[in-house]
């Protein structure tokens, strides 16, 4: 018999700051970059948390909606950096990865295992059942990762972090300078910087291994996140190609994560099945093909934008 997952403890209904529950500012284009970092860090740090409940509960949406929004946020800080440098920084994204370790863990199985499923209706080969249980077994630690105690500092250090951390009082010109300065030309600036070395780095695709395909995939998640983040934005003239970018970027982004969920889920399958061969493959040499090719035509293409 399943047993009901435990209600949400008082604890962790108090973790979430009132403010969040008050409707989010837009951003605009003369908004000063230390607002704008607030608003958009508050934004991912409202939605990972709404989404926590249901995640202890067992919905995968909830989970990978609860990892988008961990990582959006983590590339919020990435793309204000070096703004909000600070002495605290550090241990802010220690505590920020190991969440993502954690979510990532009961990802991984649900994506192979949504997969292996679509390969079984046309192969009936793959039996299930150790999948589940061992999806099952991560879930179980992810849930006491979601009830303790570090997650809940976790929430309420980097809101704290958020809102006054060291990096908001820095007196110093540069550190002055640069939380006044305007959203949209910080943003259309790093935004420029970033596309720029991506489409670098895509012109090596075709000899890549799966380790630089994954290190060129989170270039792509860092720049299509943070172009997502100043939507608000895209009427001001400087974001005028932001959206046709950005569909680009999902496109060249469906194709790598495939690649790379293939990688994950063979090496899950080596793990689960031990020195027994993985009883059905997760890609082919035709897919992989077909996979890399999607990515280049993207990136040729937000090349000519």
């Amino acid at each position: 018999m399943t047993r009901s997952p435990k209600p949400v403890s008082k604890a962790f209904a108090r973790a979430e700051p009132a403010r969040w529950r008050e409707p989010a500012p837009r951003l605009n284009a003369m908004m000063e970059c230390d607002t704008a970092f607030r608003v958009v860090a508050r934004r991912y740090l409202r939605d990972l948390t709404a989404n926590h409940p249901a995640t202890c509960g067992g919905d995968a949406k909830a989970l990978h909606a609860m990892r988008i929004a961990l990582t959006h946020l983590r590339t919020a800080v990435l793309f204000f950096s070096p703004m909000v440098a600070d002495s605290r920084l550090a241990q802010i994204k220690v505590e920020l990865k190991w969440l993502n370790d954690q979510l990532g863990a009961v990802r991984d199985f649900d994506v192979a295992i949504e997969r292996l499923r679509k390969i079984s209706r046309q192969q009936a080969m793959t039996d299930l059942v150790s999948w589940n249980a061992g999806r099952a077994d991560r879930h179980r630690r992810l849930v006491r990762a979601l009830r303790s105690a570090r997650y809940l500092r976790l929430i309420g250090s980097t809101s704290d972090w958020i809102e006054s951390g060291p990096w908001s009082v820095d007196n110093g010109k540069r550190a002055t300078r640069q939380r006044a300065c305007p959203i949209a030309a910080y943003g259309a600036d790093k935004l420029a910087r970033w596309r720029k070395k991506l489409l670098k780095e895509s012109g090596k695709l075709a000899d890549m291994g799966s380790r630089k395909r994954h290190r060129l995939r989170l270039l792509n998640k860092k720049l299509s996140y943070s172009i997502e983040s100043v939507e608000d934005l895209f009427a001001d003239k400087r974001f005028s190609g932001q959206q046709a970018a950005l569909e680009y970027l999902r496109k060249a982004q469906k194709s790598l994560g495939q690649l790379n969920d293939d990688a994950n889920g063979q090496s899950l399958a080596a793990a689960l099945h031990g020195n027994r061969v993985a009883p059905t493959p997760f890609t082919s040499p035709k897919r992989a093909k077909r996979l890399m090719r999607t990515a280049a035509t993207a990136y040729r293409k937000l090349a000519e934008l």
